[in-house]
């Protein structure tokens, strides 16, 4: 494995978001002097935060899987989830989905809750079907971790060129990982619905299920199986903890420092300079802006494809509402009668927007009941409302005029369906679209970067060590491992060993 020659006892990590946190602690558990810069006044980047006057709300993902690579970054400086004062719960179920002919299935991560579960929502046959299913996707996931995840690559030979890689990569060709997950999904089971919920995390990858790898059924596997957490307080509980321990060990870390540039000389990053009009020396840089704005500090990168986007609306609900709705779930996924179709519309190369949506209600408040919001009117839980829609290459839709119009047809949708007094009682205190994540540097307008193609996975993906400036490391969404919590996470720990490889 390449990793950053020369010094780099002085590092600057920019971006307090999961990847960088998870970078600079590990940088600072191994001795380092590491220097954390942030444009924001809050850790979390994409897992960050609203704050309205009388309460917060996460304000991007709101599902947490694997926390144990929470627990891994806090061990790199001595600390742990009970020292930062970071409470997380496993949530069962995990999630609450409901389809176009009104039935439920609930999805739980223990075998024998979801079995009878399948069996009371599709019979017996299907929760064999089902726990066939379940075995393969753990088998996936075990053969993927350690050799695809969790592992920095110099180049695609990497796959073949150590034993246990080639290892892996048999046992993946061998499951059929690299098909087409949704056709191999449907191949084991035989209810549609079911079929969607093995299927669905596909859209994290940035791919329609027919599309993508098989090998992506580590992402179902992982919420389906290994579980979904939720940490008291929210989300954003779990930057807020990192920068903590960050901070206890005797890191350096500044809010609302935003960085400008970085200035090179022979080919090495040698300082980092900010708005405010100050310069940080630096023997070694983690860049995690995302692959969008690259470009910002003197780096190329090479034309990619986009995920799709999504319209995200943030706000409050009156309890006394909510409490009326046909499904009560932490998160619900409410889909529509279409789904392939759906994909079509939202990840082909000329987007449109959702004809019969799917979406994916959040009330966390079920989940925390801290988070209920006690007002003169009444108690009043937080919701976010996500809709998937196409990126600003595939429809470069005019949002500042559309994005409150659409928000209006989704919310009647879901009106329609029986979520009675969404469209009356919802009050919106923050609504994003590909444009607001346009405007805060992201590529094509869409949270999820860089999709998961076949040349944008693994080894083909964007590098994180750049071979135009040699001490110049990258984390987050838009390089290895990829998108989601615990990718992120798992990034921030790859960008961390390309400058103090493990013994």
């Amino acid at each position: 494995m390449k990793t950053v020659v020369g010094p780099a006892d002085r590092i600057v990590v920019i971006g307090a978001g999961l990847s960088g946190l998870s970078a600079a602690l590990r940088l600072l558990g191994a001795g380092r002097a590491v220097t954390l810069l942030e444009r924001a006044d809050h850790p979390g980047g994409r897992v960050g935060r609203y704050r309205f006057a009388d309460y917060e709300i996460d304000s991007g993902a709101t599902i947490l899987t694997l926390p144990k690579l929470i627990d891994e970054a806090l061990a790199a400086v001595g600390s742990d989830a009970a020292t930062v004062g970071l409470r997380i719960h496993r949530l069962a179920p995990a999630y609450r989905a409901r389809f176009a002919d009104d039935s439920t299935i609930d999805v739980f991560d223990d075998p024998d809750a979801m079995a009878a579960e399948v069996t009371r929502a599709c019979g017996a046959g299907e929760a064999d079907r089902y726990l066939r299913l379940r075995d393969w996707l753990g088998r996936v996931y075990d053969a993927a971790y350690d050799r695809f995840m969790d592992a920095n690559f110099d180049s695609p030979l990497d796959l073949v060129r150590h034993p246990e890689s080639r290892a892996a990569l048999t046992d993946l060709v061998r499951l059929g990982a690299f098909g087409r997950l949704g056709p191999r999904v449907r191949r084991t089971l035989s209810d549609d619905r079911l079929a969607r919920l093995f299927t669905f995390q596909a859209l994290f990858a940035g791919m329609a299920p027919a599309q993508a790898l098989a090998v992506y059924g580590a992402i179902p596997h992982m919420d389906t199986s290994l579980g979904v957490y939720f940490p008291e307080g929210g989300m954003r509980a779990v930057p807020a903890a990192l920068a903590t321990a960050f901070r206890a060990a005797g890191g350096h870390l500044e809010f609302e420092t935003e960085v400008t540039g970085i200035d090179y000389a022979g080919g090495r990053a040698r300082r980092v300079r900010t708005a405010d009009g100050r310069a940080f020396d630096c023997d070694a840089v983690v860049l995690t802006a995302d692959v969008g704005a690259l470009d910002r500090f003197g780096l190329r990168r090479r034309p990619l494809r986009a995920s799709p986007s999504a319209v995200v609306a943030h706000g409050t609900v009156p309890a006394e509402v909510a409490a009326g709705w046909p499904v009560q779930g932490h998160h619900t996924i409410d889909f529509g009668a279409a789904w392939g179709g759906t994909f079509t519309e939202i990840a082909g190369r000329r987007g449109r927007l959702m004809t019969d949506p799917s979406l994916l209600l959040t009330r966390p408040a079920l989940g925390d009941p801290g988070l209920i919001v006690e007002r003169p009117s009444g108690r009043h839980e937080p919701l976010s409302v996500l809709a998937p829609c196409p990126n600003l290459d595939a429809a470069p839709l005019s949002w500042d005029r559309l994005g409150p119009a659409y928000l209006r047809e989704l919310v009647l949708v879901l009106e329609r369906r029986g979520y009675r007094g969404i469209a009356d009682h919802f009050a919106v205190d923050h609504l994003d679209t590909p444009r607001t994540w346009h405007e805060r540097g992201m590529l094509a307008g869409t949270p999820f970067s860089a999709a998961h193609l076949f040349r944008q996975t693994g080894p083909f993906r964007t590098r994180n060590l750049p071979r135009t400036a040699e001490n110049v490391v990258l984390a987050g969404c838009g390089t290895t491992p990829g998108v989601g919590v615990p990718t992120a996470l798992l990034s921030g720990k790859l960008a961390a060993r390309r400058i103090v490889a493990p013994a």
